[in-house]
Order: structure tokens, then sequence, then C-alpha cells
């Protein structure tokens, strides 16, 4: 039997195979965003930052972490910017940020500790992401670090993120783009007896074929379809199931292209046949109410002011207890899994003011119980780029029921 006190490995190691792969922006958009972590470091007097979400470290590395219960970290000080990687990624992680990349293994416990050690260098203040690193993960770097002062930069790196740069426009243009691609093959799959899972299947497709065609050196990962049907049209972010379509349903449509962790949206209300008086009254209202959201949209708007104006409207409709959720939010290095920009939702509670190079979503959605005249979700969704005088919306495919009943 094997003495297991004779294994010898490496706690953490680096091993660069292959060449650095094109990262989905250039050498001076990563480095822009690097100075301004550092002004952030500079002002709170930190000489070292442990990033660990996977939008943060995508942010500043372009590195996409697949966590599968292990940890990851981007280590930035004055110097250098290195992501810390599980050793069963092999070399992809190096290949795929900017910066170095230093490997641990799992032979002895806290490797990626020991491995974060080393690159912090001994400094005795760190700034950490106070909203994801966990209460376990805080003990354990006390006790490995020896208790340095931690400061939270989690709000400072998000207002980062909230302004986009041309490169990363012109990214979210080409996700709003594909986007619309999809609802097309979405539209077209739409017939009775198909299966909610066959028509978001349909659009899934489309999208992951024309990124693959359009950004053949990303990583082709993430692209999702939601598209619910009757009943399950209640909530926004509902499974896709098996449900076949019937005549007279309620349709949900919400294709989510990725590309390169960078997430667009869009989302459509329609019906599988004509809908009665009531379901029609509900979707022209809740159109009506995104119209509303999308002309109030521009620079100097207040998130807040913007949310109060279209919960005005709802309640001049009689539709304000059926409002389901704020009504947008930014984009960037977001998905399901992770990021969110939260100084950017279109909310009652945030007061942030829309400055050119944000991009926020306009997305009402009224909730009509069962058993109401009129039941199911209705969501609009647009993606609008703000500019110097006004905001452009990028979302490109029709709305309303002029052109959303599928006969």
């Amino acid at each position: 039997m094997l003495d297991q006190t004779t294994i010898t490995r490496p706690q953490f190691f680096t091993r660069q195979d292959g060449d650095k792969a094109p990262l989905p922006f250039s050498e001076a958009e990563y480095s822009r965003r690097l100075a301004g972590l550092r002004a952030i470091m500079a002002s709170l007097d930190v000489p070292a930052v442990l990033l660990t979400s996977m939008h943060n470290i995508a942010y500043y590395s372009g590195f996409l972490y697949c966590a599968f219960g292990r940890p990851y970290a981007c280590v930035v000080t004055a110097e250098a910017i290195t992501t810390v990687s599980a050793n069963i990624d092999g070399s992809q992680p190096w290949r795929r940020s900017f910066g170095k990349n230093v490997i641990y293994t799992d032979w002895e416990r806290d490797n990626y500790w020991r491995a974060v050690q080393q690159l912090v260098g001994g400094a005795r203040r760190i700034g950490v992401e106070g909203d994801h690193l966990t209460l376990a993960a805080r003990a354990t770097l006390d006790a490995m670090l020896e208790t340095p002062d931690v400061i939270d930069i989690a709000h400072a790196t998000m207002q980062a993120r909230m302004v986009k740069s041309a490169e990363e426009i012109a990214l979210i243009r080409e996700g709003a783009r594909i986007a619309d691609l999809g609802g097309e093959a979405v539209r077209a799959a739409i017939r009775t007896g198909t299966r909610e899972i066959d028509v978001a299947m349909a659009g899934r497709d489309a999208m992951e074929l024309e990124i693959a065609r359009a950004h053949p050196t990303s990583e082709l990962r993430d692209s999702w379809v939601w598209f619910q049907s009757g009943l399950n049209t209640d909530g926004a972010h509902n499974p896709v199931t098996t449900r076949a379509l019937a005549p007279g349903d309620i349709l949900s449509m919400n294709t989510f292209p990725m590309i390169s962790a960078y997430y667009t949206a869009l989302e459509r209300t329609l019906f599988l046949g004509a809908p009665d008086s009531a379901s029609l009254k509900m979707w022209r209202a809740n159109v009506a109410a995104h119209e509303l959201g999308l002309s109030l949209i521009r620079p100097g708007a207040r998130c807040s002011e913007i949310c109060a104006e279209i919960n005005r409207f709802y309640e001049s409709e009689g539709l304000l207890d059926y409002r389901s959720f704020g009504y947008g939010h930014s984009f960037g290095v977001l998905s399901h899994y992770y990021g969110r920009e939260a100084g950017l939702e279109l909310r009652e509670d945030v007061d942030t003011v829309l400055a050119p190079g944000m991009v926020v979503s306009m997305e009402p959605m009224l909730w009509v119980p069962q058993g109401t005249p009129g039941a199911g979700g209705y969501r609009e969704h647009d993606i609008l780029v703000v500019g110097q005088q006004d905001a452009e919306n990028i979302t490109g495919f029709p709305l309303g029921p002029e052109h959303n009943v599928i006969d």
C-alpha cells in the first residue's frame, strides 16, 4: 500500500501550455480597467486586492471560471494581476486571462490560500468583495494571512463597471443583434402542440450558431432561452417545461445570448391565436408602460424618478397591484449565475443618475393572477445605450399585438 506520508507535491505552481487566446477586449481596454481599479486602491490605501467573484475576475482579467465547489481569485497589486485557479483547469485560465496565472493543487488543504498569501506579499490591508466573501472564507483569510485589515471594495468596483467603454458597447450591440435572431427562431418554432422546450432549443441553437460564426474566438457557453406559456408566464425566471402549447395561450419569449460573459436579452409577450378582450387590454397597457419607460431613459434622469413615472401610469390604469418587479437594470458582465450592478436598477430605492456610457433595460411586467380576466405574465424588454443627449434603443424585435399574435 502506498505510504501517503512519502508523497510530495507542489502546493501551487505555474504552467503555460499553448499560447494566449484572443480575449474579448484589447490590451488597452484591460489596462484601462486596471488603472481604474488601482486608482480605487490608492484612494483606500490598499496595496493588494483579492477578487473572488466570477464577474469581477472576468471584468479585470477576461477569465470566467467554473467553480464546481472550488475557490478562484484574481489578485491585483500595483505591479501585477494574477488569476488563481484550480489544477483541474490546466492552463486554460492562463490562456484566457490578461496577466499571470498561478495554479493551486488539492494535495493539501488550503493550498488556494497559500497561493493567495504569496501573491499579496504580506500586505496588511487587503481589498475584498464583501458581498462575495463568505464567513468561512473570511475566517480562513484571517488565519492564513495573519488577520490583515479587510476593506470592502465591492461597491466601488460595481460603480466602475456601470459606465461602459466603447469596446463594451460594441459587444453589447452584438449581443442585442443576436438576441433578436434568437427571437426570430423562437417565433418561427411556435405552433399548437409544440412543447416549451422545443421552442426554447430552437432559439438557443440559432444564437449559439451565430455567436460561433460572428465571434469564433469566444468561449461558447451559457447562452439560453426561457420560453414560457400559459400559467408558466407568471414568473420572469420560470424554467422551461415540457408543456405543450394550446390555442389561446399567452406566451413569454426570453432570449439570452452570452458572448464572453456579457449578457444581453430580448423579452416579448406573444399569444398563440387572438387574445381575448381582457388579455388584449392588459397587453396594450403593458406595451404603453414600456413605451413610456423608453421615453424616460436619457442622461440626467434618476432611476427612482423613472420608476415613479411608470408607477403613476400603472396606478392611473388601475394596474399597479399587478406590477411584478423593477423596471430595468444594467448590462455587462452578468448572467443568472453571477453579477449584478445593483446601483443601476430602475427601482424606487435607487437614486443613481443616468450618464453617458451606461446601458440599461426597460422591462415592465404585469402579473395577473389566475382566475382574473387577462390572467398571465406580460413582459417586454429592450436595451438602451445612454448617450450624450438621449438614449439609443438597440433592440430591434417588434412588440405588441400588431406583431406578436401567432396564427
